[in-house]
């Protein structure tokens, strides 16, 4: 039989463990993997010495095309998820103009991804008081899910959730099969914490932290736990900055509840020291925690408990990051280009995560809860995508493809070296050269009733 590529020598990172092994491709998916694969192919790669990873889901982006392309876009966003080893990513509906809240925002987002995007990618639905009555709507496109927000999103044109919007939300959710994924942060409390410091003349990066405490985290996760719970729907908490928020969602599960958790790399590699160091490049809400609370959160990570590990890469152009006032700074971290480095490498508390969890982080465990069949694993009969990575290397990062680079990334040392990308079975990233000839296609979940 003639494959259009054997991958020959490589140890494959898959569910069970790494697995030396040959790995044949045919029409853009895995159709062989063996120890050794004597057939011929189109074209052979050299492996030896190399990892073999299931391509990066991303399941929490935002590029922000159409409308603010000039903040981030699916054509330099997909450059730096690519060189990062993703293969694939979820696009959510906002910080685009306008957001994602009906058919027409849907497919004016679609046609942007299918033009410009260097990789698969996948659209969430945005969760509104404003557009209960879309949900539907949205669902026959094709969403990956539905987000809201439970504290103000930094956009006026999307609006917080309330409880009844909440609730009403994950109600249509359940009916429909499909997840629905929340910003858990109190905006009542945040509100107030907020209020108290300007008028306390507060406008550091120290008072801004202090303004969204973990008790607003965990506020927020229990309500959203307690809808989810009570109607049988689906919920994905993004984000989730403390072990404590963790532990409680966790609990819940056990319980019966339908939730995953998600966490993103820089909660896992920088502290509020950092913070206060490198100012703007670290602002985000959920904001970054003390030591401690991380320690406690890579404890989490590391018995199984957190799900998906995603970037949330929200970048901005350099005047939205300019201002001696912490509170007017937009809130968002540049990343996409350093999720499987995080992991590898791990933090102060994180090494000796297995190659297979971090596989399943960053891969597997998003494609299986949003339902997207051909994605997540090393597996026969599913998409080739894959990254080839050097664990016998270390570097630092000064290469940088987003639109922006205002990455607090740069300059950090890491493990493993991601030498190329394939997806489905195309070459799009090797060593800082893309192959601008590829596009991604829409992914679309396919829910098991």
């Amino acid at each position: 039989m003639n494959f259009d590529l054997i991958v020959r020598g490589g140890t494959l990172v898959t569910q069970n463990g790494p697995l030396k092994a040959d790995l044949a491709v045919s029409g853009g998916q895995i159709v062989e993997i063996a120890e050794e694969i004597s057939s011929d192919s189109a074209q052979t790669l050299n492996a030896s010495g190399l990892h073999i990873f299931p391509g990066v889901l991303d399941a929490h982006v935002h590029l922000n095309e159409p409308g603010r392309t000039h903040w981030e876009g699916f054509e330099t966003g997909t450059r730096a998820l690519a060189a990062g080893g993703a293969t694939s990513f979820f696009d959510m509906p906002l910080n685009s103009s306008p957001p994602v809240l009906d058919k027409a925002t849907f497919e004016a987002k679609r046609e942007h991804g299918e033009q410009n995007s260097l990789i698969d990618f996948g659209l969430w639905g945005g969760l509104t008081p404003q557009n209960l009555d879309r949900m539907d709507e949205l669902a026959d496109c094709g969403v990956i899910g539905f987000k809201a927000f439970m504290s103000h999103s930094g956009l006026d044109e999307f609006p917080a959730v309330d409880d009844t919007a909440l609730y009403e939300g994950l109600k249509t959710a359940a009916r429909l099969n499909l997840v629905l994924a929340t910003h858990a942060e109190s905006d009542n409390l945040t509100r107030h914490f907020t209020e108290q410091a300007r008028l306390g003349g507060g406008h550091t990066a120290r008072d801004y932290l202090g303004t969204r405490p973990v008790v607003a985290e965990l506020e927020a996760v229990q309500r959203a736990l307690l809808y989810a719970g009570e109607l049988g729907a689906k919920l994905h908490l993004v984000h989730l900055s403390s072990g404590a928020a963790v532990a409680m969602a966790y609990e819940a599960k056990q319980r019966g509840v339908d939730v995953s958790i998600e966490t993103c790399p820089h909660y896992l590699h920088f502290t509020d020291e950092d913070v206060e160091k490198m100012g703007a490049l670290l602002k985000c809400a959920p904001p970054l925690r003390s030591q401690e609370v991380q320690r406690n959160l890579w404890e989490e990570l590391l018995a199984g408990h957190i799900d998906i590990v995603g970037s949330d890469h929200s970048p901005a152009p350099p005047d939205r990051k300019t201002s001696e006032n912490f509170f007017a700074l937009w809130g968002g971290i540049s990343g996409a280009q350093s999720t499987l480095n995080v992991l590898l490498t791990g933090g102060h508390f994180g090494r000796g995560l297995p190659l297979e969890a971090v596989a399943s982080l960053s891969a597997l465990h998003p494609a299986r809860r949003f339902d997207i069949a051909q994605k997540g694993a090393l597996e026969v009969g599913l998409d080739a995508d894959f990254a080839l990575v050097d664990l016998s290397r270390e570097f630092e990062l000064t290469e940088l493809y987003d639109r922006w680079k205002q990455n607090p990334y740069l300059g950090a040392k890491f493990k493993g070296v991601v030498q190329a990308t394939y997806s489905r079975g195309r070459k799009v990233y090797e060593q800082g050269q893309f192959d601008d000839s590829v596009r991604g296609q829409l992914l679309r979940p396919t829910p098991k009733n």
